[in-house]
């Protein structure tokens, strides 16, 4: 039961709704089983942004293979893991994966993710974003993005109509609100959401929220890595 709530938050954050339809399963036992994942920290939960009386799931995929590792060595000591390989570059046998990342005002989120999966691609993936409340691009976005060798400056906020018609092999939602209003997209893509909050909601100066914005960046990147990960594979 728990590796299946595994496999499927592996592959996207989900409300417990949706593991008892994936899993085929009645609400009190997948939410006994996720309060036991919950409790060794290997998934946790967030209120959705769209639906306060609700909430996502996500899979800790760090501490997934610190666990998972600690597990093989217990076995046999010859079983102790490789290096981790999410730094290489990432091929997608001679086609460029094409990625689309949405949140609402593609002003901080989808532009960093955008971003970060061009540079931790490698020239492996094409990445496009866009927002369904178009905004202008949050100068902390800049600032965050700068200090890790990115420059997103001057960069136009875009409507997701705009990729309306385009083919896409996975589209990532990073905002609870535009995941209930995803447009289809043809050729029906891998549709993945991460429920991230929008680091501008912290409130306070732009001084004040930058440490948000790192964040924010910081687990793009991690999630990021992972996914080119399983592209590549």
């Amino acid at each position: 039961m728990r590796w299946g709530l595994l496999s499927e938050l592996a592959l996207s954050d989900r409300t417990v709704a949706e593991l008892c339809v994936l899993l085929g399963r009645p609400h009190n036992l997948v939410s006994y089983h996720l309060g036991r994942l919950r409790s060794e920290r290997v998934v946790s939960r967030r209120r959705s942004a769209a639906d306060g009386r609700d909430g996502y799931y996500t899979l800790d995929l760090h501490r997934c293979s610190e666990l998972l590792a600690a597990a093989a060595v217990a076995l046999h000591p010859g079983l102790n893991a490789s290096p981790t390989q999410h730094e290489r570059g990432v091929t997608s046998g001679g086609r460029r994966g094409r990625l689309l990342f949405l949140c609402t005002g593609n002003s901080a989120r989808s532009q960093m993710a955008e971003a970060l999966a061009v540079q931790l691609g490698a020239g492996a993936v094409e990445a496009c974003s866009a927002g369904s409340h178009p905004k202008p691009l949050h100068p902390n976005a800049v600032r965050v993005m700068r200090a890790r060798g990115i420059e997103i400056a001057g960069r136009r906020s875009k409507h997701l109509r705009e990729f309306g018609e385009q083919h896409f092999d996975h589209v990532v939602s990073l905002c609870d609100r535009v995941r209930e209003i995803c447009p289809e997209f043809p050729g029906q893509p891998n549709l993945v959401h991460w429920s991230i909050p929008d680091p501008a909601r912290e409130g306070g100066s732009d001084d004040e929220t930058y440490p948000a914005f790192e964040r924010t960046a910081d687990e793009l990147a991690d999630r990021i890595r992972f996914l080119l990960e399983l592209i590549a594979r």
